[in-house]
């Protein structure tokens, strides 16, 4: 009884998503409230003091993660407020793009650039760089929703080449079912899908658009900050590889530099400027990712994952791992991941592939199914839930054709 109506509460969470735009009631808060009730109840419920413990350890786990996204999600957006407030992104796009070019052109060369990131860089960076770089074009509504939901696509697609990509190819190679060799090949069928897509929503575009012209009035800290943010990039990286520091360390290590060099370079009054672009964070997204992982801890905990991870070793690996994707844009794609992997199914390496391939870009099918898509819809006031929906068919289209891709490529080199 208790985790059917917990489950209620999931689906209740889900629907004030989908109708935010008719209700007019802050995702944020719905998903907050839901998802701490969730947990009330899960405590109200538990009768002995020994399954308190339990619940309490769990949740402990399950806010140690938040904390560790809410830190990293925090460390990133500063720099990037800063960096647009400066015109630092704009110029280095006016440096990178021509200043005019056709749209159909732009859409192609905006998702291979978020592609290419993604592969060396976390998704959220990945996804507030190519966002921000989107802005310094004079784009139509129409547009700039179509570059938005390419740019979560492009992102989880090039997510899944790289363990620096994405959390779930890290988990998955660090179960040692596949190798750094074996997850580079993704890259292929992630490029193709991507093309794809981007050819779809641009067919009928016509034109050209021209970038916003910003002045060159920066100056050496400016400059500086610049280059500490990208130095972190790759340092957020290499010391993963290399030390397996935590991504979300270096940048808060990057983070600290950035506003000591405020402090050395600048007034006092220039430098608390500095330490205000905090403000500039979007709270609205921390808190809806804390409302959906609260809400997908539960989910947990009550054994939803678990069941999940029943049902998929029951079937085929490859539609089974194709359907896993599809649920990655309803349930969190980590503990998903976890679920399945502690199922520990007998896998082949193209099927591992097409696991890897499957949870890390499934989650582009609805703009809740991955960081990529929730940061994309703060940023972006005309991408709504209901507005990422109507491009569904052709997402499903592209994840179809970048899984398919992935099993022939897994077989022909490894298979």
């Amino acid at each position: 009884m208790l985790n059917t109506f917990l489950i209620a509460l999931s689906v209740i969470a889900l629907i004030t998503i989908i109708f935010e735009d008719i209700t007019k009631i802050n995702k944020a808060k719905t998903t907050l409230f839901l998802g701490c009730f969730s947990w009330v109840c899960l405590f109200v419920a538990a009768g002995s003091s020994s399954h308190q413990q339990i619940i309490t350890k769990d949740l402990n786990e399950n806010l140690l993660e938040i904390a560790t996204l809410w830190l990293f999600l925090m460390s990133t957006m500063t720099f990037v407020a800063y960096l647009n407030a400066k015109g630092m992104i704009q110029l280095i796009v006016q440096k990178i793009f021509p200043s005019q070019i056709s749209v159909r052109l732009l859409m192609i060369q905006v998702s291979l650039f978020a592609l290419i990131l993604s592969t060396f860089c976390d998704n959220v960076t990945a996804t507030l760089v190519t966002l921000g770089l989107l802005s310094t074009f004079n784009l139509s509504s129409e547009v700039k929703l179509k570059m938005a939901v390419l740019v979560v696509f492009a992102v989880n697609s090039g997510g899944v080449a790289l363990i620096t990509g994405d959390v779930t190819t890290l988990m998955i190679f660090l179960s040692g079912h596949v190798k750094m060799s074996e997850l580079v090949t993704l890259i292929i069928p992630s490029a193709i899908s991507v093309i794809l897509l981007s050819s779809m929503f641009s067919y009928n575009l016509k034109g050209t658009v021209s970038t916003t012209k910003v002045e060159s009035n920066y100056n050496r800290i400016d400059v500086a900050i610049t280059i500490l943010f990208f130095s972190t990039i790759v340092l957020t990286m290499l010391l993963n590889i290399l030390f397996a520091i935590p991504p979300v360390l270096t940048f808060l290590t990057g983070l600290s530099i950035m506003f000591l060099l405020g402090s050395l370079a600048r007034s006092n009054r220039e430098e608390v400027k500095i330490l205000e672009y905090i403000r500039q964070v979007e709270f609205d997204t921390l808190l809806f990712f804390l409302g959906i992982l609260l809400l997908v801890g539960m989910l947990k905990e009550i054994g939803v994952l678990d069941t999940l991870a029943q049902v998929y070793s029951q079937h085929s690996a490859s539609v089974s791992n194709y359907i896993a994707g599809t649920f990655s844009a309803l349930l969190d794609n980590v503990p998903l991941t976890a679920a399945l992997l502690k199922a520990d199914p007998n896998l082949t390496t193209p099927e591992w592939l097409g696991l890897t391939y499957g949870v890390g870009v499934g989650g582009s099918l609805l703009v809740i199914g991955s960081a990529a898509g929730v940061i994309a819809m703060s940023k972006v006031k005309e991408l709504t839930f209901g507005s990422y929906l109507k491009f569904f068919p052709a997402l499903l289209i592209c994840y179809s054709l970048g899984y398919g891709l992935t099993l022939v490529v897994g077989r022909y080199f490894f298979g």
